[in-house]
């Protein structure tokens, strides 16, 4: 596909090449795509993919809780309870609000019928509808998991944009992010492989290294 010291490589022009800023940039990654056809479902993919070494970036996390509120406490960014969720449905501006305040949404899946008619018009069009937390599960592996993940997502453009680190992580981290990123694609796209068509790296403000996959 692309090999580690290229990609090692490529991460290093992309250092040289930007300038430094106030504050941490993020590693972009883009992937563009080949031989897709957009209109059919097997082309779209919207999955949430948890990175080996994460994102670089802090990501909320909400849950939405019945009977594991004490266990999300402490753990999740915010909790939101059963008894708090038609209040908070009746509240469109205040939704909206904790929608963009909030990176992913947990959910036990007992309360994901009710989730969806109070928040589901809000959370559905913004992609943050909750993932379900199965019963006697270790909510704190779940939430852990999540802070790592990132959505990769596939609709009517045939490429992939996504963070993938942070100017202060190694570049070796972030090469084994970006490796496990092409190996899901690889899994989940018609083709394989043989949809993969190149790969641009680039921090936050800097220029994009280009990469063809081979």
């Amino acid at each position: 596909m692309i090999d580690k010291n290229t990609l090692m490589e490529a991460l290093k022009k992309a250092r040289e090449t930007a300038k430094k800023r106030g504050f941490t940039q993020s590693w972009d990654l883009s992937i563009s795509l080949k031989e897709m056809d957009m209109k059919k479902p097997e082309s779209k993919i919207s999955e949430d993919f948890a990175l080996p070494n994460g994102p670089g970036k802090d990501f909320k996390v909400a849950v939405i809780s019945d009977t594991m509120t004490t266990k999300a406490t402490g753990v999740a960014d915010s909790v939101i309870t059963k008894d708090q969720l038609p209040a908070i449905g009746q509240n469109k501006k205040g939704l909206k609000k904790i929608a963009a305040d909030t990176d992913f949404f947990l959910s036990e899946i007992s309360l994901m019928p009710l989730v969806g008619k109070q928040m589901g018009s809000v959370l559905a069009p913004r992609g943050k509808m909750p993932k379900p937390i199965p019963p006697n599960a270790d909510v704190k592996t779940i939430i852990d998991r999540t802070r790592k993940s990132v959505r990769i997502k596939l609709k009517d453009s045939p490429v992939v944009n996504l963070i993938i680190g942070n100017e202060k992580m190694e570049d070796v981290k972030v090469v084994e992010n970006i490796e496990s990123v092409l190996e899901f694609l690889e899994r989940k796209l018609p083709k394989g492989k043989d949809n993969l068509k190149n790969v641009s790296i680039k921090l936050t403000m800097g220029k994009p290294e280009k990469l063809r996959v081979q």
